[in-house]
C-alpha cells in the first residue's frame, strides 16, 4: 500500500511539475509573443514617425521650390521689362543733348527775321552747326573723308567721273553728299564725283611729247 501511494504521489507529482512546466512554457511563449508584438508597435510607430517627418521635410522642399520659382519668374519678367525699355528708351541720352542744339535753332529763327547783319546770323547758324558736329562726334559719329582721297568702295559711292588733269585716276575730286561713319560702321556713303582714266592718258603723252622735244 505504501509503496503504491509512494508511486500514486511520484506520477502526481510528475503530472504536477509537467503542467507546470507546460504552463510555464505557455507563458513564456505569450510573453515573447507579446514581447514580439511590442516590439513591431514600437517599429512601426518609429516608421510611421520617420514618414511623417519625410513627408514634413518633402513639403517643406517643395514650399521652397515653388517659392524659388515664383522669385524667378518675377526676376525674369523684370529683367525682361528692364530690357524692353533699355532698347526702347536707348536713344535718351543723345536726345537729351540734342535738345540745347534744338533750342539755338529755334533762337536763331525766331531772331533772323529781326536781325539787319546777315553775317551775324550766317556767324550764328555756324556756331549752331560746329554745336551739333560736336555733339554727333561726342557719339562716335564722323564724317568720311572725301575729297583728295582715293575712292574706295566701302566708303564712297560715285555718281559721275570727270576729267581732271594732273590728278590720278580713280581720285574723289567733289563731294555731293556727305558720308558718315558711327563708330565702325558706315552710316552712309559718300556720293562723289571721281577722276576718270583720261587723266593719266594725257600726263603720259605730255610726258612723252615733253622728252621728244628734249630730245630735238
Amino acid at each position: 500500500m505504501e509503496e503504491n501511494n509512494e508511486l500514486k504521489n511520484e506520477n502526481n507529482s510528475d503530472e504536477i511539475n509537467q503542467v507546470s512546466q507546460e504552463n510555464n512554457e505557455e507563458i513564456n511563449a505569450q510573453e515573447n509573443e507579446n514581447n514580439e508584438t511590442s516590439l513591431e508597435s514600437e517599429e512601426m510607430l518609429s516608421s510611421k514617425k520617420k514618414i511623417t517627418e519625410l513627408e514634413n521635410e518633402l513639403a517643406d522642399y517643395k514650399d521652397r521650390l515653388i517659392r524659388k520659382i515664383a522669385e524667378f519668374d518675377n526676376y525674369k519678367r523684370r529683367t525682361e521689362n528692364d530690357q524692353l525699355n533699355l532698347l526702347k528708351y536707348a536713344a535718351e541720352g543723345f536726345i537729351i543733348r540734342l535738345l540745347p542744339v534744338i533750342d539755338d535753332f529755334e533762337r536763331s529763327l525766331k531772331h533772323s527775321s529781326e536781325a539787319k547783319d546777315i553775317a551775324s546770323i550766317v556767324n550764328g547758324v555756324k556756331m549752331i552747326y560746329e554745336k551739333f558736329m560736336k555733339l554727333l562726334d561726342e557719339q562716335g559719329v564722323k564724317k568720311i573723308d572725301a575729297v583728295g582721297f582715293p575712292f574706295d568702295v566701302h566708303y564712297h559711292e560715285a555718281m559721275l567721273q570727270r576729267e581732271a588733269p594732273g590728278v590720278s585716276p580713280h581720285t574723289v575730286l567733289d563731294e555731293i553728299e556727305t558720308g558718315y561713319i558711327y563708330k565702325d560702321k558706315v552710316l552712309r556713303h559718300s556720293k562723289v564725283i571721281v577722276s576718270d582714266d583720261s587723266s593719266t592718258e594725257d600726263n603720259i603723252d605730255s610726258n612723252e611729247n615733253n622728252i621728244e622735244e628734249g630730245n630735238l
